[in-house]
């Protein structure tokens, strides 16, 4: 008989769960007609060998867009398109996700391939070409060419983390990618790819014995050492560095931060997560947006995060499966037009210094707290996303994502937030990107000491154009040394 774990006992299952033997499987069994299969390998692009970035994410991307040892790509694209189905995936640091769902009229077909996919890859050289030039495309003209925000957002994440297995982006670079052969994805998969890393996510009307089925098929796996690729701490910058990304482009996009010592499940996790959401919550009004858009009218939208969230400017929530040991804080400034700027840089790490020093006032806090309750409970909006979260848990060591925010929300004071951001926010020593055009004029800007004033369209009452001139002159504290300019060309090349 299926039944649903009640919220109760979710902590309790997690742990008898983390402890079983491997290949482990969580369930969300229902009445709905669709089955969804997540397949999470604990292995991602942190445990890409030195020489080969990339090969975690091309050696996934060819399992669920190849052929398998019996049928070609496209035999399996015409099976799997009258099922409306597909197998996706998704490489982060240290996760390695393959999603699936179909109606469960469809499932033994569907598992079928998926399951051959996984266990019995076809290796065919004509898909592994394909593949590699998608990949290569998705980092040169999408990342690179059309995508100014996620272009600076990654590259943050790459100069924090310099000579560490988080520096590289996910996707590799050109030139170990144009170097990668058939065979590093097939020394790469027989490596991580086994029982030990593997966690198996199952959700929706699926028939009583199918999990123990999945299980077992897949315990054909080797079955490993599940020792992981964590990334040892970054070190913490002595002052402020800024690096431009030169791109011919007609805005300029920021991102800036620093690692941060929290994860969820460490106990100051909730407390940012309220400082975040306050300070910036992604795509809804939070302080930067309403002092930036809203007040002045600077761009389009200005977020924070404690955690990383790729794709935001096509996602509303966050997405799961993407689990690290090791976090940073995160300011994202969508494009604002060049003569501005500065201004908005200054801006931003004007309002991080104020949060610093003054915290969040406590109807705030109240009303921030309560949000966050709610908001966790869209999260959950679909059982795919349910699933991937309770994944994630059992990961980090957590009871369900729901349960513990609720819980860790409900014991906090206002003094509980205040303590943690002056323990892990900082408004200096601060990485910060910036992707623009004219980088040499935003370097004197940013450099020369001098005030970089807004210029508006309309008017502004005497409150903000008196706060203006406070924050045309906040003091970036930037040597001529401190900012580097890199052409876009030369990122993610080598």
């Amino acid at each position: 008989m299926k039944r649903l774990i009640p919220a109760v006992l979710i902590p309790l299952f997690l742990s008898v769960w983390a402890a079983a033997a491997a290949p482990r499987v969580v369930e969300l069994p229902g009445k709905s007609p669709l089955v969804t299969i997540r397949l999470v390998f604990t292995t991602g692009a942190a445990c890409d060998p030195a020489d080969k970035p990339g090969v975690a994410n091309l050696t996934a991307s060819l399992l669920a867009n190849g052929g398998t040892k019996e049928q070609t790509y496209k035999q399996l694209v015409d099976l799997l398109y009258p099922m409306a189905a597909e197998i996706s995936s998704s490489t982060d640091k240290e996760m390695t996700v393959f999603v699936g769902q179909t109606h469960v009229d469809n499932l033994e077909a569907f598992y079928g391939v998926m399951r051959e996919a996984l266990l019995h890859p076809g290796w065919r050289a004509d898909d592994f070409a394909r593949v590699r030039d998608n990949t290569l495309n998705a980092l040169k003209v999408g990342l690179r060419g059309n995508n100014d925000e996620e272009l600076g957002k990654e590259e943050l994440y790459g100069l924090l983390y310099a000579g560490r297995p988080y520096a590289h982006e996910n996707l590799g670079t050109v030139a170990a990618l144009n170097g990668m052969t058939l065979e590093d994805l097939q020394a790469f998969y027989r490596l991580h790819y086994t029982q030990k890393n593997l966690m198996i996510g199952l959700a929706g009307g699926y028939p009583p014995e199918f999990a123990a089925r999945v299980r077992k098929d897949l315990a054909a796996l080797p079955e490993g050492t599940g020792s992981g690729c964590a990334s040892p701490a970054p070190e913490v910058l002595a002052r402020n560095q800024v690096t431009l990304v030169e791109k011919d482009t007609r805005s300029v996009a920021w991102s800036l931060g620093f690692p941060i010592a929290v994860k969820r499940g460490d106990p100051d996790y909730a407390a940012l997560l309220v400082a975040q959401s306050w300070l910036g919550q992604h795509r809804l009004s939070g302080r930067l947006f309403e002092r930036m858009r809203e007040v002045r009218g600077l761009n389009y939208g200005d977020y924070a995060y404690i955690e990383y969230f790729p794709q935001g400017m096509f996602r509303f929530e966050p997405t799961p499966n993407l689990a690290r040991s090791r976090q940073i804080f995160q300011i994202w400034i969508r494009p604002v037009e060049p003569p501005n700027a500065a201004f908005a840089l200054r801006l931003a790490m004007y309002e991080l210094d104020r949060v610093v020093r003054e915290g969040i006032p406590a109807a705030d806090f109240e009303r921030t707290r309560a949000f966050l309750s709610k908001n966790v409970n869209v999260l959950m909006s679909t059982k795919s996303a349910e699933l991937g979260y309770l994944l994630d848990s059992a990961w980090y060591g957590i009871p369900s994502y729901t349960e513990y925010i609720k819980a860790e929300l409900a014991k906090l004071t206002v003094e509980d937030v205040n303590r943690a951001i002056r323990k892990h926010l900082r408004g200096d020593r601060i990485q910060i990107v910036g992707v623009a055009k004219d980088t040499a004029k935003l370097k004197e800007q940013l450099t020369a000491d001098l005030a970089t004033p807004i210029t508006y369209n309309s008017p502004k009452p005497k409150d903000v154009t008196d706060e203006d001139k406070v924050v045309e002159q906040w003091p970036l504290h930037l040597r001529p040394q401190d900012v580097t300019v890199v052409p876009v060309g030369q990122v993610w090349e080598k």
